[in-house]
């Protein structure tokens, strides 16, 4: 019976040359795509990592599409980072504050230039096995959104990332849809309408909400603001010290008009001992957890800082700290 297979397969070949060629070149390339990459993924209230249980842990680098320069510095840390314990980073299509990033066109079509800084993030993080968390909207405190965008925009926008990421076999990363639910804030987006049209391009992606309120049934987890709510996992995907003088965001990081951060890497010791708490609570409860910072956020010329920094002190500002206190949490010697 094989040899009679064989030989069907070889007269169709022989009277149907070119196509064959196709075909056999057209199925390789499909299984070697398939063969290659890491898979992030979500079983139950568990994120996985190519099948495997992974708690996310990372750091927000939300500008890191600002520019050539920028996405060279985040790539070059990586592995830095990697030998710290931290397996994420997040980055944004559209926003964030003070970068301005215009990831989508106003028609919603993916800017070209952007793509290509994202590629290489994601392309450099899979090669550690590291996961990207793939930002759309930015919608707060951003000169990036498109003010005219109705509902049906940002689906469209969300939708052609997720083709995007499809077209190019990029699997370890899940996105969140609305940062922050800004979009839901302030134009009203349908969260549910964000999700489905994620899950349209392509079903097998993970989707996050981050909005005050319970995931819609179609989301695959809830990140930051979203509740937690049984049989979803959560990611605080924006970790920032709860005791910060004037909120973290607020007065200790804005001086209008100033269009920057101030305090820039700066920390007292009662804010770095609190988000190390805050940390080690998260991960004590199987909640992944991503610091974010005015050091990894800030724009030209004092930014974004993708090498840890020091202590956090005035005169030795950054992160370094914070990835210590991290690296004796989860690496063992």
């Amino acid at each position: 019976m094989a040899d009679y297979n064989y030989g069907i397969f070889k007269h169709f070949l022989m009277k149907n040359r070119l196509t064959g060629i196709i075909l056999i070149f057209t199925a390789f390339i499909s299984l070697n795509a398939l063969a290659q990459g890491n898979v992030f993924g979500v079983n139950g209230s568990q994120t996985t990592l190519n099948g495997k249980p992974i708690t996310v842990l990372g750091l927000r680098c939300s500008n890191a599409l600002l520019s050539d320069t920028s996405t060279t510095d985040l790539i070059e840390y990586l592995d830095v980072y990697k030998r710290y314990g931290l397996n994420t980073v997040s980055v944004f299509v559209m926003g964030s504050r003070y970068g301005d990033i215009k990831g989508y066109n106003e028609d919603a079509s993916l800017n070209e230039k952007f793509m290509v800084r994202l590629a290489r993030i994601i392309e450099a993080a899979d090669k550690l096995e590291m996961i990207v968390l793939v930002g759309c909207l930015y919608w707060g405190g951003s000169k990036a959104k498109w003010e005219l965008w109705e509902q049906k925009d940002a689906e469209r926008a969300i939708f052609n990332t997720v083709l995007w990421l499809a077209e190019n076999n990029y699997r370890n990363v899940f996105i969140d849809v609305d940062n922050e639910g800004m979009g839901k804030k302030f134009k009203e987006f349908d969260q549910a309408g964000l999700v489905k049209s994620a899950k349209k391009a392509d079903s097998s992606y993970f989707v996050a909400t981050n909005f005050k309120g319970d995931p819609p049934p179609a989301a695959d987890l809830g990140i930051h603001f979203s509740n937690k709510v049984p049989g979803k996992p959560y990611i605080e995907s924006e970790g920032t010290p709860d005791n910060a003088p004037g909120n973290y965001w607020g007065a200790y990081s804005k001086k209008p008009p100033l269009y920057n951060y101030i305090n820039i890497g700066v920390y007292t010791d009662e804010m770095k001992e609190r988000q190390i708490i805050l940390t080690k609570e998260h991960l004590d409860n199987g909640w992944g957890y991503m610091m974010a910072s005015t050091w990894l956020q800030c724009v030209p010329p004092h930014g974004p800082n993708a090498y840890p920094g020091g202590d956090g002190s005035e005169e030795n500002p950054g992160i370094r700290w914070w990835l210590e206190a991290v690296k004796d949490m989860v690496v063992k010697d």
